[in-house]
């Protein structure tokens, strides 16, 4: 199993960390408000603790939950406690409509990390295609989008324990096309489906 911290103690890491307390892992959780760092690790359970903001995290793999305009401050803010972790973003970036992303096209929330994350860490994309209800109930595919190899099957052994199904979209260029998978589900909340209790996936056709 592996040993995960949440640098944030919002929606999704109550549900990513919930799945992950199941799964066996180590789970701490970190905020800039500590009572509620602590709030969240006591409704956890399962031994889960309350770190210290911008001390070096426990986990092996640090989950960045929160919203993305705080993502690349909170990892530049922490820098070398991040030396040699596995920094795994999750957030969308999307604009006031909802209709776009916020960012200039050729980059991602998760490649801008990259430039300001610490030497030896591994920086990817995960979990931003799914909606939060549809994690809390369902067993949807993870994609997920990064460079290093050994970190990759750190992040895949991750996902599975969480009982979900990790599917590498290549590298973290990569993570570019998820924030616009992330978009693409966001549009058929409002059109073709109707509602959010979906999620994105692969069907394998055999033959």
């Amino acid at each position: 199993m592996s040993s995960i911290t949440f640098i944030g103690a919002g929606n999704m890491a109550r549900t990513i960390g919930t799945l992950a307390v199941a799964g066996g892992n180590t789970v701490e959780v970190m905020a800039r408000d500590q009572s509620k760092a602590d709030a969240l690790a006591k409704v956890l359970g399962g031994g889960t603790t309350a770190g210290k903001w911008g001390a070096v995290p426990a986990g092996d793999i640090v989950i960045t939950a929160v919203l993305y305009a705080g993502v690349v401050p909170a990892v530049a803010e922490y820098g070398d406690a991040l030396a040699g972790k596995i920094i795994v973003d999750i957030s969308n970036p999307f604009n006031a409509a909802f209709d776009g992303l916020a960012h200039s096209e050729p980059t991602s929330i998760a490649q801008e990390v990259a430039k300001v994350a610490p030497a030896g860490a591994s920086v990817f994309k995960a979990f931003n295609t799914i909606f939060r209800g549809v994690l809390e109930q369902g067993r949807p595919d993870v994609f997920f989008a990064g460079d290093n190899p050994q970190a990759k099957a750190d992040v895949a052994a991750f996902i599975e324990s969480l009982g979900l199904r990790p599917l590498d979209v290549g590298g973290l260029k990569m993570a570019h096309w998820l924030e616009g998978m992330g978009l693409v589900t966001v549009g058929l909340t409002g059109n073709g489906v109707g509602h959010g209790n979906f999620a994105l996936g692969v069907n394998e056709v055999k033959g």
